[in-house]
């Protein structure tokens, strides 16, 4: 298969809105790669997402701003690029940087004007066709005649969607055979929003009793011991075990030999009250002199028995059973707004962001957000991501200031812009920002400067107005900056449609 197979396809989902259309055209991709062969299929899936196999490279923008003039003809192939990119992976030490410029001019002086540009963007995370994982496995399933349920719990358990495309093919049974295994990361479940906890009460439970969680300000962690093996996991499936030396030893301590547990890493102060997030997340990066205590929420398997499809209930029972309280959340099981309410408030006032409501009859349903946990915050906030900054004036010159800001279209995959702010920033952010954008920079526009759409921002905001002003129809009230998440990836950023669900009336 030649990469402008894949720059096609590419070129044809950027051009449409219709998710049927995009779908059906990386389907025929797909179903034209496995033709070929599996290795063929598994990167056409992965190209397909906007993403190498690689997790990196040594390559950035910087590296791709001198490239050599475009071949007239396609002649590169899909395996030849992913071959091209493992050695790529591959150089280090003395000399390699020169060998890196040798082999990106070899591999881009083979590619067209349009396949540089899509390598070019695959490379820094700018290809921007609209094809979220979401698509690729909705395509995936039409492809391979399989149930799109199937594709999804498999990519789920399996870490990823290119690490099922083979099973797709081969059948329903193949799909099924991916289960949850000990010590490889699956996707954790996430949270929608609502604005109050009556509403979160209704979305979740519609009138039935609920756990209500302390929703705990800290780094997001996936916990899988088997025997004397550890592995602690990010939201991201990065593996941090060797960061979080404390948590570790607290999953040694527990009575089981095997399990998977969901939860959260929390620094906190002498008086037990939480530190500041950018505390947490500094662990994460392995900063000197911050402890982290991990508190858990869910399990998703013990001794040998999955858990994912049972019931909350049931899981948090095991739960129990398996952690002491000074490690588990707290929670309150409850259909009571008023009570619920009353948990809030006692949250609120320990230093706690906020709660999340769970339906207890719910699956836990990885790397999905839906209606079962729902997070109220009494400063309603979201994660969106920064699509471009202003420089500042005034005080402000200098710096980068005024960013724009992006939500997903849960339809398309499209980046939609609903604003900008430059509220909420100090100066040491400022600083921050400006480097980290300037290292971003794909192009400017007088005093605009586009960035790649990498960085996730934490907004917080008094509510959502209808707008034409910018393209999603609504615009943030009274947007300001709470921090920046290098713990989200974009595929996690709030939609569209939960934007607009603060919409008053």
């Amino acid at each position: 298969m030649l990469l402008a197979d894949v720059v096609a396809t590419s070129s044809t989902v950027a051009a449409t809105r219709s998710r049927k259309a995009k779908v059906a055209a990386i389907a025929a991709l797909l179903a034209r790669a496995a033709e070929e062969s599996p290795e063929q299929l598994e990167t056409a899936t992965s190209y397909v997402g906007g993403s190498l196999r690689q997790r990196r490279t040594g390559l950035g923008w910087r590296g791709l701003t001198a490239l050599p003039a475009p071949a007239e003809t396609s002649s590169l192939t899909v395996a030849e690029v992913h071959d091209a990119f493992d050695a790529l992976a591959s150089l280090a030490g003395a000399g390699s940087q020169a060998a890196r410029s040798a082999a990106v001019a070899d591999l881009f002086g083979r590619a067209t004007a349009e396949e540089q540009a899509w390598l070019r963007g695959v490379v820094t995370g700018e290809v921007r066709q609209g094809a979220l994982d979401s698509l690729v496995q909705e395509a995936l399933a039409v492809a391979a005649s399989v149930p799109l349920t199937a594709v999804r719990r498999a990519a789920m358990l399996g870490g990823s969607t290119v690490a099922v495309a083979r099973a797709a093919f081969v059948g329903v049974d193949a799909l099924a055979a991916v289960g949850l295994e000990v010590g490889r990361p699956v996707l954790p479940m996430l949270a929608s929003s609502a604005p109050t906890v009556a509403d979160a009460l209704a979305k979740a439970g519609g009138g039935a009793p609920v756990a209500v969680d302390v929703k705990l300000d800290g780094i997001r962690i996936q916990v899988h011991r088997s025997g004397s093996s550890v592995v602690v996991a990010t939201r991201s499936l990065e593996d941090i075990t060797a960061r979080l030396p404390e948590v570790v030893e607290v999953a040694l301590s527990l009575p089981s030999e095997s399990f998977v547990l969901d939860g959260e890493a929390l620094a906190l102060g002498d008086d037990g009250r939480p530190r500041p997030f950018q505390e947490t997340a500094s662990r994460t990066a392995m900063a000197a002199g911050v402890r982290v205590t991990p508190y858990f929420f869910d399990v998703l398997h013990v001794d040998g028995h999955d858990l994912l499809d049972s019931p909350a209930s049931s899981r948090a029972a095991a739960l129990d059973r398996l952690v002491p309280a000074e490690h588990r959340v707290p929670r309150l099981v409850t259909a009571s707004p008023e009570e619920a309410e009353e948990f809030l408030t006692d949250t609120l006032g320990s230093g706690h962001e906020g709660v999340v409501v769970k339906s207890l009859t719910a699956p836990y349903d990885a790397g999905r957000r839906g209606a079962s946990w729902v997070k109220v915050k009494p400063v309603h906030t979201l994660d969106l991501v920064v699509l471009a900054v202003e420089w500042g004036s005034g005080r402000r010159q200098g710096w980068l200031s005024n960013i724009h800001l992006g939500a997903r279209d849960a339809a398309t995959g499209d980046l939609v812009m609903l604003g900008k702010t430059f509220k909420g920033m100090t100066d040491e952010m400022l600083a921050w920002q400006t480097e980290r954008f300037l290292g971003l920079e794909t192009h400017r526009a007088g005093h605009v400067v586009h960035v790649r759409p990498e960085q996730v921002v934490e907004i917080a905001i008094d509510g959502v107005q209808r707008s034409t002003r910018y393209p999603g129809g609504v615009a943030l009230r009274f947007a300001r900056v709470v921090r920046y998440r290098d713990d989200k990836p974009v595929t996690e950023i709030d939609t569209v449609e939960t934007v607009r669900g603060f919409l008053a009336g």
